[in-house]
């Protein structure tokens, strides 16, 4: 079954939401640290500091959908996977990087850990339990997150985000 790229965003929008321009958060500002550049904010989970050209307080819904999707969704190869791994996988790029979700996907299945999903890394899930990688690949996101030195700060809203996704696997 081919993953579902309209509902991964729609879940995942549910978990962005409008602007905000938090100065504590480094992905609200053009430099990609606090204070560097020019606080932009975040808007869609759409932030300055990946996009710094980019109108985040104008930002469309439509034009955060077409990011998402060339950017996240395409770049990942979500489409090719289960709906539930690509789901968390697609969420972890948005929330922590493609280059991250890609390594966490490939370190849990085995593979050569290069931050790019390919055959090598899809025939490998071909071969696993949907279910079983998603809730171990969530695992690994949320160590991620806890050894980040924004935890105290941010930690409660990844858990609930994480908890939210691993609440809504299945195949």
């Amino acid at each position: 079954m081919k993953a579902d790229f309209d509902r991964a965003f729609e879940l995942v929008i549910g978990h962005e939401g409008g602007l905000t321009l938090d100065g504590n958060d480094r992905g609200n500002w053009t430099g990609g640290n606090v204070g560097k550049g020019i606080l932009r904010g975040t808007k869609y989970g759409i932030s300055a500091m990946s996009y710094p050209a980019e109108d985040i307080a104008n930002l469309t819904l439509d034009r955060a959908k077409d990011i998402y999707k060339r950017h996240y969704w395409d770049h990942l190869h979500c489409s090719d996977m289960p709906n539930s791994v690509a789901f968390s996988v697609f969420d972890a790029g948005v929330n922590c990087g493609v280059c991250n979700a890609a390594e966490w996907l490939q370190r849990l299945l085995g593979v050569t850990v290069d931050g790019k999903i390919g055959p090598m890394t899809l025939q490998a899930l071909a071969q696993r339990s949907a279910p079983l990688v998603a809730a171990k690949f969530n695992a690994m996101r949320l160590e991620y997150h806890t050894n980040l030195p924004k935890w105290a700060l941010y930690g409660k809203g990844w858990s609930r985000r994480i908890a939210s996704n691993i609440q809504m696997l299945g195949d």
